[in-house]
């Protein structure tokens, strides 16, 4: 496999655009955010892409399904971030409807790509 591999990955591209989208999210948030909930979301959404990264360039299948797995955690994690942010009203309940299936298409994406890698 290449070096950058995950590139080619249409989840990684997928992943990329959304926190492209989540980053346009935040910059609604209250300024007050800065340094609590919005620096939470950003740091959780990019994680998303630096697992799948890391993921995929691991020797073993075992491993890349572990780092599939800890990017699907910070994918939720960032869905419940947004839905408490929503919540708070710092986001319309329409924005949140617009990102969730690009979410739930994410998140099947990567358990589909952490199966075949298990099996």
């Amino acid at each position: 496999m290449a070096v950058f591999a995950y590139r080619k990955l249409n989840v990684y591209q997928k992943a990329q655009q959304w926190v492209i989208d989540v980053y346009g999210l935040c910059k609604k948030f209250p300024e007050y955010e800065k340094f609590a909930l919005t620096s939470q979301v950003r740091r959780a959404a990019v994680s998303v892409t630096s697992n799948i990264a890391e993921g995929m360039s691991r020797s073993s299948n075992k491993e890349v399904a572990h780092f599939l797995e800890i990017s699907y955690g910070s994918l939720m994690e960032v869905q419940s971030q947004l839905e408490i942010a929503q919540l708070l009203n710092y986001m319309t309940k329409e924005s949140l409807d617009e990102i969730d299936p690009k979410t739930e298409e994410i998140a099947k994406m990567l358990s589909g790509l952490k199966m075949s890698k298990l099996q």
